[in-house]
């Protein structure tokens, strides 16, 4: 079922936005919210485009009302049909459905084009045969007002022939705009006669050649909502500026109805990027390997790296709505997913920095299948098998020659449990001739304490992880971690070099890991906890039979709940 057809368990508490809502439906103002989630398609959605997705979605569902989905195409050189598919794909993803109401700006391009020769015909528009540079240089600044265009007092006659030739094609690109008439001398710089139309002769994605004028966004935008019948016109802060703009386009026609706009901070994330323009530099520098790169905050990395919709949705309902823009945790986000994870992913053993382990007192040809409970707090996901035999791995950084303080696993003399298995005992170390590494532990096993307890009542102070060495499946492993090394990104200065604030350590490539035989069937996609390591999911991209490639999702670390219980505010 999607979030679409029910009330979301994870909407979070109330808000303002929530509360104007329901004033609005209390007072009779409106009889059904209607809503919308209104991307630009030019680029991919990341973890803020999520906030204001369970918003929209989220707001119109708990209501009984409606949210559409609208792409605003008006940019036809940065538009593109996979930008519109994979935002569909993330929308879905995200556990939401728009179900008939699939909207596009460029539906309403005669109907823009013909509220705007109303608008001129009421002496609210004219043509401006300024540069772009040139109406941007009269525009003023917050000290001074805007020096009127020569254009402005052309009669309505000579601005509809304009307009028409316009849309005609006889003009170069640039060489003329059609711009709201309203006031060059106001406070706020975009009620400063904004331009409505620009000529630019590109094909649109859905449109093709038929136009070769467009709309402006700040015209498109508020009458598309008009045209649809929007209640509540949800965006983030820095709209609120451009709020009577907004109402003015719908006045001045005036449109069929009148959203109310409503402006709520966006969300900023510790440790990540949330800028276009900086992520597509992360890109086409090749500081990643692409869009879905399990390291960027774009829905797509996000899903290739493991995370669920469950997870996401329940870090938006928990940072809430409000209008002081604020840093959000990543550890909070990471808490969400673990909750999540917890709940659903099966356990599995996997090794991965390996060293072999050789019982010398375990038979050569006998191999053991050992019971391996496969979520401990869930005993509806059952047991599997796992096999057991003479040569085993165990992690590297399980055994010290030298153990320090407080280090209970393997040392030499010193007997550890293995998980589901048999206590071990390092009896002998073999080393590498040329490196001086461990190459091999000799061990010997007590046939007594299958299961891992030891009839005569001894104890062990530390049970480590393996998997058979005969049966273990190859992988290669990568282990993720936060993509910036400061955790306010909002100090990056703008238009500067991103590298010198990148993570070095953001990811780390294992080869040569080892993982239960059960794996090998795995599907992209699927999710473990990989015992003592983390949460792990099969990569979507680079995963081939007989080469697996795990991504690590989360760590074992609940940092936010730490914190919480250090500041009193959790459980």
């Amino acid at each position: 079922m999607t979030a679409q057809a029910r009330k979301p368990a994870d909407a979070g508490p109330g808000d303002f936005i929530r509360d104007i809502a329901e004033a609005d439906l209390k007072s009779g103002r409106h009889a059904r919210i209607v809503t919308r989630f209104p991307p630009e398609p030019n680029g991919y959605l990341h973890i803020g485009h999520a906030k204001s997705i369970c918003l929209n979605f989220g707001l119109a569902l708990e209501h009984g009302g409606v949210c559409h989905l609208r792409f605003d195409d008006t940019n036809p050189v940065t538009e593109e049909v996979e930008y519109v598919e994979s935002i569909m794909e993330d929308v879905r993803w995200l556990g939401f459905d728009w179900n008939d109401k699939l909207f596009y700006a460029s539906d309403y391009f005669e109907r823009l084009h013909d509220y705007a020769v109303g608008l001129v015909k009421q002496g609210k528009a004219y043509v401006c045969d300024l540069s772009v540079e040139k109406v941007r240089r009269d525009r003023g600044d917050f000290n001074r007002p805007g020096k009127e265009s020569p254009c402005r007092g052309r009669g309505v006659d000579e601005n509809l022939d304009l307009l028409h030739r316009m849309r005609a094609g006889e003009f170069p690109d640039g060489s003329r705009t059609l711009r709201a008439k309203i006031d060059m001398s106001s406070p706020n710089m975009n009620m400063r006669d904004p331009v409505m139309y620009r000529i630019k002769k590109a094909p649109h994605h859905r449109t093709g050649d038929k136009w070769c004028i467009y709309p402006m966004y700040d015209y498109a935008h508020p009458l598309s909502d008009a045209f649809e019948g929007i209640t509540h016109s949800i965006c983030t802060l820095e709209f609120e500026d451009h709020r009577p703009l907004y109402d003015w386009f719908i006045d001045a026609g005036p449109a069929p109805s009148k959203p109310r706009q409503i402006e709520f901070a966006r969300l900023n994330l510790t440790h990540t990027l949330m800028s276009k323009r900086k992520l597509l530099e992360l890109v086409e520098r090749g500081l990643v390997s692409g869009w879905d790169d399990p390291r960027m905050p774009t829905l797509r990395g996000l899903r290739r790296r493991g995370y669920t919709p469950e997870a996401i949705r329940a870090f938006c309902g928990r940072i809430g709505v409000t209008k002081c823009p604020s840093l959000s945790e990543m550890a909070l986000l990471e808490d969400c997913l673990r909750d999540d994870l917890n709940r659903r992913c099966p356990r599995v053993m996997a090794v991965l920095k390996p060293v072999k382990v050789v019982i010398e007192n375990y038979p050569e040809a006998v191999v053991e299948e050992l019971d391996a409970v496969n979520h401990p707090e869930d005993p509806s996901q059952g047991t599997r098998k796992v096999p057991f035999c003479r040569e085993l791995y165990v992690e590297a950084d399980d055994f010290r020659e030298d153990p320090p303080p407080k280090f209970f696993r393997l040392a030499p003399g010193r007997e550890v449990r293995l998980r589901y298995a048999y206590y071990v005992k390092c009896v002998g170390v073999v080393k590498d001739p040329k490196t001086g590494e461990v190459a091999e532990l000799r061990c010997t096993y007590d046939p007594a304490t299958r299961g891992g307890g030891s009839p005569d009542g001894r104890k062990v102070k530390a049970t480590i992880h393996w998997v058979s060495a005969r049966h273990a499946v190859p992988a290669t492993i990568r282990l993720y971690d936060h993509m910036l090394n400061p955790a306010d990104p909002g100090g990056i200065p703008e238009g500067g070099d991103l590298r010198p604030y990148l993570n070095p350590a953001s990811l780390e490539t294992l080869a040569g890991c080892r993982a239960e035989p059960s794996l090998a069937q795995a599907k992209p996609g699927d999710r473990w906890q990989f015992e003592r390591q983390g949460y792990f999911c099969l990569d979507s991209k680079d995963s081939r039979p007989g080469s697996l490639h795990f991504n690590r999702t989360v760590t074992l670390r609940d940092t936010w709940a730490k914190i919480e219980k250090v500041q009193g505010t959790g459980p």
